[in-house]
């Protein structure tokens, strides 16, 4: 079975919108990376680090997904980072109220001997120091590497942003990051921007516009899944990365039509996403699901 490889935080998070209140809930880019990516049946593993106060049945939860937990590292005395955020009446808007970074302050990744070769990475939104770390442990060439980064590393270690951004195949940012990234004022333009930097394809994430992909040469639109009612916006993006690692892995290429069929089905898997909070929202769906509302998108098209 085809391998994915996921660095990123696993967390706690506390999130406030209009209408609902949660304490300290599961979060953290590798956790809905993870979550979203076993759905597709596939051999995943995570890397990341939690304190001595993260509960076991999180971590059980992730094996009983086929989710490799032997590079989670447990700091039995320190804290899992924390984050709490609250979200404007239009919940396009947020506001961060508290981070705590914890544990994470000197996180050094090590990569499991059994997945230095695996057929699809992804470097979920962390410091561009330790997604380096973790790539020079890898042994080949995997069909595709994917990037989600945020404009907090633009604002503060944009150095080391563009040496990560040239070692990946693909870039997942949202608009407004295109833009700052690039220093262009055209969304399109500042795309082909930053494919000159290194990777082969972008993939500029809009909201409820949908998602665009674009490389040297093609450009395919997506639109969003019509969601009924949005509940909690958070991971929505490390959701749409699963589905998108979840099925290249399945498939294991990195063709142009094969990612166009990959930004589909990330799609429909971050609509699950926000109809919950955390992970409420994709824990209890199928593949079958996704499947469903993927084929809803393409009729769309």
């Amino acid at each position: 079975m085809n391998k994915l490889l996921i660095v990123g935080t696993v967390a706690f998070d506390s999130i406030e919108t209009p209408d609902n209140k949660v304490e300290k809930i599961l979060g953290g880019a590798a956790t809905h990376i993870g979550i979203s990516a076993s759905l597709f049946n596939i051999n995943s593993a995570i890397v990341s680090v939690v304190g001595g106060d993260f509960p076991s049945e999180y971590i059980e939860m992730f094996r009983k997904r086929g989710i490799d937990v032997a590079a989670i590292e447990i700091k039995e005395n320190g804290k899992t980072f924390f984050w709490a955020g609250k979200y404007a009446e239009n919940m396009n808007e947020r506001e961060t109220l508290k981070t705590e970074v914890n544990v994470l302050a000197d996180f050094n990744p090590v990569v499991p001997e059994n997945y230095r070769s695996p057929h699809v990475i992804v470097l979920g939104n962390l410091d561009p120091i330790v997604q380096l770390k973790l790539m020079e442990q890898i042994d080949n060439t995997p069909t595709i590497t994917i990037l989600d980064t945020m404009n907090f590393w633009m604002d503060n270690t944009m150095d080391n942003l563009k040496k990560i951004i040239s070692k990946v195949d693909l870039i997942c940012i949202n608009d407004e990051e295109v833009i700052q990234l690039s220093g262009l004022g055209s969304l399109i333009e500042g795309a082909k921007k930053i494919l000159k930097m290194g990777p082969d394809f972008i993939i500029v994430k809009r909201g409820s516009l949908g998602s665009i992909l674009i490389d040297k040469s093609n450009m395919f639109e997506c639109p969003a899944f019509p969601v009924k009612k949005v509940k909690d916006p958070t991971g929505a993006g490390d959701s749409f990365a699963g589905g998108l690692a979840g099925y290249l892995t399945k498939v294991n290429s990195s063709s142009f039509d094969e990612l166009k069929n990959a930004v589909i089905y990330a799609t429909a898997t971050a609509s699950f996403s926000v109809e919950g909070f955390g992970i409420n929202g994709i824990e209890k769906i199928q593949y079958n699901d996704i499947v469903k509302r993927a084929n809803f998108i393409n009729k769309l098209l």
